[in-house]
C-alpha cells in the first residue's frame, strides 16, 4: 500500500504563484514502470487531469495549463511536485496527487490511477 501526502496549497491572487509537493511512502523511482499525476476537481465539476509524468520523465499536461504548469519528480526526496505559475481563477480546486506503478502511460485519465493522495485546496482570487 502507497500512502500520497500533497502539500503547498494556500490562497493566492491571480496571477501569482503556488507549488504543490506529493510526498510518497514508498520511492516510487525503483519501480521498473509507473506514472504520477496531478488532477483536480472543482465543486460540482468533475475530477480533471492536470499533468502527468511517466519514469522516463514524459510530460503530459491538460490543454488548460500549458505553458504555466511544470511537473516534476524528484527521485532523491521522493516527491512529485508542481509549479503553478499565473495562476487564474479558474485554477481554484481541490488538487490531487495519484500514482499508478507498472503503467508508464503518462495519462490524464483518473480511472487509470490506483494510489490517490487526499488533496490540497488551492484557491485563487481575481
Amino acid at each position: 500500500q502507497v500512502q500520497l501526502v500533497e502539500s503547498g496549497g494556500g490562497s493566492v491572487q491571480a496571477g501569482g504563484s503556488l507549488r504543490l509537493s506529493c510526498a510518497a511512502s514508498t520511492e516510487i523511482y525503483m519501480y521498473k514502470d509507473y506514472s504520477m499525476a496531478w488532477f483536480r476537481q472543482a465543486p460540482g465539476m468533475e475530477r480533471e487531469g492536470v499533468a502527468s509524468i511517466n519514469r522516463l520523465k514524459r510530460t503530459t499536461y491538460a490543454d488548460a495549463v500549458k505553458g504555466r504548469f511544470t511537473i516534476s519528480q524528484d527521485n532523491a526526496k521522493n516527491t512529485l511536485d508542481l509549479q503553478m505559475n499565473s495562476l487564474k481563477a479558474d485554477d481554484t480546486a481541490m488538487y490531487y496527487c495519484a500514482l499508478i506503478p507498472g503503467w508508464s502511460g503518462a495519462s490524464l485519465n483518473s480511472r487509470a490511477y490506483v494510489y490517490w493522495g487526499q488533496g490540497t485546496q488551492v484557491t485563487v482570487s481575481s
